[in-house]
Order: C-alpha cells, then sequence, then structure tokens
C-alpha cells in the first residue's frame, strides 16, 4: 500500500533549519520563485506603462545631457526648450495650418496610389492575361527609386500641389499592389477547390474566398504604404512648399532652430503613429475570423 505525501511548501523551506551531526546549522534556505510567476508579475504592470519606459528613460538622459552642457544647444535643442518652441508654434496657430495643409497631402496621395495600387493588383492577380500585361511593367517601375523622380514630376506638373501628391501616390501604389497582389496568390487553392464543389461561380469565389484570403495581406501593403508616404511627403515639402510641416522645417533650417526641425520631426512621428494605430484598429476589426499568435 503506497502512501502519497503533499510537496512541502517553498515558503516554509526558509524557515526550517537542519543540524548536521556536528551540531553547526546551515544557512537558511530562500524559496524558488517560479519564471511563470515572474512573468505573471510583470504582466500585472499595465501595458502602456511597460511602453512608456524606453522613451522616457531617452528624454531623461537627453535632458541630463543638456543641462550638463554634453549636448550643446546649436547641435541639438533640450526637451524644455523642444516644448516651448512647440507651445508657442501652436498658440500662434502656425502648427495646426501646417499639419492640415500636410494631411491633405497625405490624404489625397493615398487614396490615389491605394485605388490605383490594387486596382493593378486585382487585375494582375486574378488573371494570368493581367499579369502578363501588367506584372512585368509594374515591377520595372518598383525598381526605380521614386524619389528620384522629383525632376520629372516638377517639369512635368509645376511646383504646385501637384507633384507632391504624385510622389506620394507613386510610393503608396507599388506598396499596395505587391502586397496585394500576394496575398491574391496566396491564397490556398484547396479552398478554391472547396468553393468551387460548393457551386460558387468565378464572382462568388472571389468575394467569398479570395477576397477575404488577400485580405490580410492588404492590411500589411496599407500598414507599409502609410509608413511610404509621410516618408514621400518628407521630401515633397521640401521642394519648392510655401505650406506644411516640411515649410516650417525648411525655414527653420535655414535660421539653425534644432528645436523647431525636432518639433516638426516629433509631428510627423506622431501622425505617422496615429495612422499606425488606425490601420491596426481595422486589423482587429476585420481579421476577427483568424486567430494569430499575439506573444507570451
Amino acid at each position: 500500500m503506497t502512501v502519497s505525501h503533499a510537496p512541502p511548501d517553498p515558503s516554509m523551506i526558509a524557515e526550517k533549519v537542519q543540524v548536521s551531526g556536528t551540531g553547526r546549522t546551515s544557512p537558511d534556505l530562500e524559496p524558488i520563485v517560479p519564471a511563470s510567476v515572474r512573468r505573471a508579475r510583470l504582466r500585472s504592470v499595465p501595458r502602456w506603462l511597460r511602453r512608456t519606459v524606453g522613451p522616457l528613460l531617452l528624454l531623461a538622459l537627453w535632458q541630463v545631457f543638456s543641462a550638463t552642457g554634453v549636448l550643446h544647444p546649436d547641435v541639438l535643442a533640450s526637451p524644455g526648450t523642444i516644448g516651448r518652441a512647440g507651445a508657442d508654434l501652436i498658440a500662434d496657430g502656425t502648427l495646426p495650418a501646417a499639419m492640415g495643409v500636410s494631411l491633405q497631402r497625405v490624404t489625397v496621395g493615398l487614396v490615389l496610389g491605394g485605388v490605383v495600387g490594387t486596382a493593378l493588383a486585382l487585375v494582375s492577380g486574378l488573371s494570368r492575361l493581367g499579369e502578363d500585361l501588367v506584372d512585368a511593367t509594374v515591377q520595372m517601375l518598383r525598381t526605380v527609386p521614386w524619389v528620384g523622380l522629383i525632376p520629372l514630376f516638377i517639369i512635368w506638373l509645376g511646383i504646385g500641389e501637384a507633384p507632391k501628391v504624385a510622389l506620394i501616390a507613386l510610393g503608396v501604389a507599388f506598396h499596395l499592389y505587391l502586397n496585394v497582389y500576394a496575398g491574391i496568390r496566396g491564397v490556398d487553392a484547396q479552398l478554391i477547390e472547396a468553393g468551387e464543389s460548393l457551386g460558387l461561380n468565378r464572382w462568388g469565389l472571389v468575394r467569398h474566398v479570395v477576397l477575404p484570403g488577400a485580405l490580410p495581406g492588404a492590411m500589411t501593403g496599407l500598414r507599409y504604404s502609410l509608413a511610404t508616404a509621410w516618408l514621400a511627403l518628407v521630401f515633397g515639402e521640401s521642394i519648392n512648399a510655401d505650406a506644411g510641416i516640411g515649410f516650417l522645417m525648411n525655414q527653420a533650417r535655414e535660421f539653425f532652430r534644432t528645436d523647431v526641425i525636432v518639433v516638426c520631426l516629433v509631428v510627423y512621428a506622431f501622425l505617422g503613429l496615429t495612422a499606425d494605430v488606425i490601420v491596426r484598429t481595422l486589423e482587429r476589426l476585420l481579421l476577427q475570423w483568424r486567430p494569430t499568435f499575439t506573444g507570451q
């Protein structure tokens, strides 16, 4: 007959003292905390607080270096100086007006590039004939540095809003084309066969099988496209711009205002991060049917 004994409580190990044959006592033993318990303690900290540790530490080091003179103001202004410059630009309405102009340019370029890139991807991805007619041309143009087309855009479209919007649309179109095309061609062939066995026609297959299967790739392409749109905006607003965030940066560069330059860079980063959050929210709403790994 076997007798089962319950394992000892780890918290009691430190309280027990073993006496050896010589009468000497051994050191107190500390309880062992499992790794799962340590991970649970870290998870109890709010995630937004964990994500702010890195930026806050960077700001603290930046302020210390500026206060001690290690970082000269002519090289890079202190966080306090940058904060005051940003408050002044907001108070006199300069920064909100510039943000409105830049947002308008990105929105128009994103819509135009998104429509063109998605349409070409559908033509090329859904048809072999379309692939033969479209894909080679797009792949060839994609290898051309789109920033190098700025002089041609100025010659063709002038120095107004058109070349800036065209530059954004071009960068957006290529990213969306590649990801939507890859998403369409990445749909499992067995799903197509299953749809055909259920009596779906070509349009039904495209609507109920191909497009939902390509949606994850399209969302990834949209995220890349937004990042490219802001990058193209920086280049576009450096060309004969008379309004926008890039115009403020060019003015600040002429007067060696590093605080204003950093304010504009922070605005670019904030707008890009906001756009990325919007796309990730769309992913959670539209891709609820696809369970994914979210980390441990």
